[in-house]
């Protein structure tokens, strides 16, 4: 008996050749709305995004695979209406703004904060008070296509501004609900504090009802949603921001992150990074050290199961005098998902006296996970107290787990405990409680669902 053809695979796709349809009539309903300075930036942007090679380092360029998105009958939304919601802050924290869909459905802020001068708002509200930070892009990385294409189509954002001195005990909640199918929703988030302020912010990436209903049952309606966002981060002097992402999107989302940050003069920057949910995810990060005795923490970590693909890629770039920068990323993989880990330390000549460190560290759990991780330095300067980078890939540590056994530990209780506290550096470093507990549960049901298909295929 013969054996059936088997399916042929799809050429690997590289980022210039992304099935989303780009054109100018999305350029054009944006421009319409827009006053005479942000049409203009938008239009250099799109240039931008017409001449850029896909990736900008050819290092790179061979861990591109954009074959799952299924983005051929995507439309970019340009119109979110002007019906706005009232949102409710929660308790444990003070501001919260919710879009769904790219329809702002609540703003709202403690009084504690709002009589301080804290702005939460949508970006287009008044977006020429914020031109210094738009126009221009110069929070914007100037050598990426898709962070490129952000800054021309960009059709809802948002904006937190801290004014200097002012101290928030409790953090700010950014809520985006995306996922309906055939739908391209491309936005801004920009972040100022003053000098001397402090802050936290807790961004949380969410199926939204629409693409929750549209992926129900066996054959899911329209092809993927796609979701492309900045996050523009600007510190003064002496300011401190802890900065969490929760993403947790529905398996049909396609999703291309860009965060930048500019940190000034002994200003800290915290990122607390998680990567659970969507179909493909790009994520890029870039931290520009300018001021002297300015600081970055960096955590981000990538649970995959099923064939998610997830391509993160941080940039550091120390400029400043006696800079430090701690990164770190960690990608734990079930069954055939797969995790590209890339990043760069740029030590500039001014950068007298940089402490820097890259880790970047794989788990596969599965035969058919993959994860390839690339730390590289470029120094300039020297005069350092430290330039280092670290980076493994492989399956559990059988130390680890003979010793939780022979505790009288289970196998498969053991196993989960390394997972999960191997993940647990961005957990702990979530500024909201609940927040926190939400993330837990949501790795725990992660590994949970993974072994779970694991044993039943291998029974089968």
């Amino acid at each position: 008996m013969t054996a059936p053809a088997s399916r042929p695979r799809p050429a690997r796709r590289a980022l210039d050749e992304l099935s989303l349809p780009v054109d100018a009539s999305a350029l054009d309903a944006v421009v319409a709305s827009s006053p005479e300075w942000l049409a203009a930036d938008r239009r250099a942007a799109f240039e931008a995004w017409s001449t850029l090679p896909g990736e900008s380092n050819l290092l790179y360029t061979p861990y591109i695979d954009l074959r799952a998105a299924e983005l051929e009958g995507a439309a970019f939304v340009t119109d979110h209406g002007t019906e706005r919601g009232v949102g409710t802050v929660p308790a444990d924290a003070d501001g919260l703004i919710e879009i769904d869909e790219g329809r702002v459905t609540g703003v709202a802020l403690s009084p504690a904060a709002a009589a301080a001068g804290v702005v939460l708002r949508p970006l287009l509200d008044d977006v020429d008070s914020v031109r210094d930070l738009l126009d221009g892009a110069p929070s914007v990385a100037s050598n990426d296509k898709f962070a490129q294409l952000t800054r021309a189509l960009w059709s809802q954002g948002v904006l937190v501004d801290i004014p200097a001195g002012v101290t928030l005990e409790r953090p700010i909640v950014v809520r985006w609900a995306v996922g309906a199918p055939d739908r391209a929703l491309v936005t801004r988030t920009v972040i100022r504090l003053g000098d001397k302020a402090h802050g936290s912010i807790v961004e949380e990436l969410v199926e939204s009802e629409a693409g929750a209903a549209s992926s129900a049952g066996p054959s899911p309606a329209g092809g993927h949603a796609f979701f492309a966002g900045t996050t523009e981060v600007t510190l003064g002097a002496e300011a401190t921001l802890q900065l969490a992402s929760l993403q947790e999107l529905g398996d049909r989302t396609v999703a291309f992150q860009h965060r930048h940050a500019t940190i000034g003069e002994a200003a800290t920057l915290q990122w607390a990074l998680a990567q659970l949910g969507g179909r493909l995810i790009r994520s890029r990060v870039e931290n520009r050290l300018v001021g002297d005795r300015s600081s970055v923490e960096q955590v981000e970590i990538v649970f995959g199961a099923e064939e998610q693909l997830f391509d993160l890629t941080s940039f550091t770039t120390h400029i400043g005098r006696d800079t430090t920068g701690d990164l770190l990323s960690k990608a734990a993989l079930l069954e055939k998902a797969r995790t590209y880990l890339k990043g760069l330390i740029t030590i500039e000549k001014s950068a007298v006296g940089t402490d820097s460190f890259l880790g970047e560290f794989g788990m596969n759990l599965s035969k058919s996970a993959r994860s390839v991780a690339i730390p590289s330095l470029e120094i300039d300067q020297p005069d350092c107290r430290r330039a280092m980078h670290s980076s493994s890939v492989g399956p559990v540590d059988e130390m680890q787990l003979f010793y939780l056994e022979s505790r009288g530990i289970p196998p498969d209780e053991a196993r989960k405990f390394i997972v999960l506290g191997y993940l647990e550096p961005v957990v702990s470093r979530v500024p909201l409680a609940s927040a926190q507990d939400r993330l837990r549960e949501l790795l725990e049901a992660k590994w949970t669902s993974g072994t779970d298909g694991a044993t039943g295929a291998a029974a089968a």
